[in-house]
């Protein structure tokens, strides 16, 4: 019977995202249920190709087998290079590889190119065996399994992870504000949903939450297309006004380039929101469906999601409809189907 738990995961200094709420969010369910359990991190930074191998031989070198004479029956790892840490009970719930040198690679947001081909190999290899040696392995969506077995020829089966705030989400009237939420990152196309904005013919405003490089830019592009009165950044919110901002918000924007998951999926139709994307988003697409709980825009159609932005403004009726839709989407999202197939035991109320 699995007893004690350490979940391995890097750490991006400075850097927190859905990867962390991940992680904490699996501890304290664990933790919940009777299980001893603990976190291994270890910082990750990819500033030199040669870091990026040395951080993923730091994983391979720890012994998580034994602490203090005592036996760790389980270890569940997530993202790379935590993943390749050596145990005899390894299992892996893979947020994400190195994307940078798989489905990254040949766009904007990777500068790995061909004269890196030797380094990728070896990092390619490293993932084949030590994905490969894990006793179960799992993905955080459809998105993530589908590069596994593209690339590795490994299957993994989809667990998706439950959001933050349990049942605490709620739902208000449909206000007059699209919510975005995200690190304020290229991949997460902010800029996409300012330009939308521009197009838009009602007055309908725009509310940013999140830190991140790409504000100043942001804002710069805001000043430029005269949207100052309609879009504020609200930098950091903390999670009591993060739900209320959902539970008011006319809809969410959310159309990263191919996302993994993306919590924001989930947290917008928990609070009863549709959710407006584009069709280049990845596992964004795996619960908003066009035109039944949110709508799929063509990629970089701008013009076309301000259409839709205005339909939903001047119809709050069909707001509310594709909300609920999206919230009976995201019910059989839970920690008590995840848990028993991560610890891999039928009943997981408590260890015994």
């Amino acid at each position: 019977m699995v007893k004690r738990i350490l979940i391995c995961t890097a750490q991006v200094p400075f850097i927190a995202g859905g990867a962390e709420v991940l992680v904490e969010s699996l501890r304290a369910e664990l933790a919940r249920r009777g299980f001893e359990v603990d976190t291994v991190a270890i910082p990750f930074n990819w500033g030199s190709r040669d870091q990026i191998l040395r951080h993923a031989l730091l994983w391979r070198l720890a012994d998580l087998e034994r602490i203090e004479d005592r036996a760790i029956d389980l270890v569940i790892a997530t993202r790379f290079p935590s993943y390749v840490v050596r145990h005899p009970n390894k299992v892996v719930w893979l947020v994400h590889q190195f994307r940078q040198i798989y489905d990254l690679l040949g766009t904007p947001y990777s500068d790995f190119g061909a004269d890196d081909q030797r380094l990728i190999e070896t990092l390619r290899r490293i993932d084949q065996q030590t994905l490969g040696e894990a006793r179960r392995l799992f993905s955080i969506s459809r998105n993530t399994a589908e590069r596994l077995e593209r690339h590795n020829n490994l299957h993994a089966e989809v667990l998706y992870p439950p959001p933050k705030a349990g049942d605490a989400y709620f739902s208000e009237p449909h206000g007059d504000y699209v919510l975005s939420v995200s690190r304020l990152d290229a991949m997460k196309r902010i800029d996409l949903l300012v330009k939308t904005l521009a197009l838009t013919e009602t007055p309908v405003r725009c509310l940013i939450a999140g830190r991140g490089p790409e504000r100043e830019r942001l804002e710069a592009e805001v000043a430029r297309l005269g949207l100052g009165e309609r879009v504020e950044f609200l930098g950091f919110v903390d999670d009591r006004r993060l739900l209320e901002l959902y539970a008011g918000a006319l809809t969410v924007y959310f159309s990263p380039f191919d996302e993994d998951y993306g919590y924001v999926t989930v947290e917008a139709f928990r609070s009863r929101r549709p959710v407006v994307s584009f069709a280049d988003s990845g596992g964004v697409l795996e619960l908003v469906e066009d035109g039944k709980n949110g709508f799929v825009c063509e990629a970089g159609a701008t013009r076309k999601l301000a259409g839709r932005v205005d339909q939903l403004y001047r119809d709050r009726e069909l707001a509310a409809r594709l909300g609920a839709a999206g919230h009976r989407t995201v019910q059989s999202i839970g920690w008590d189907s995840v848990i028993p197939a991560l610890v891999g035991a039928s009943e997981c109320g408590s260890p015994t």
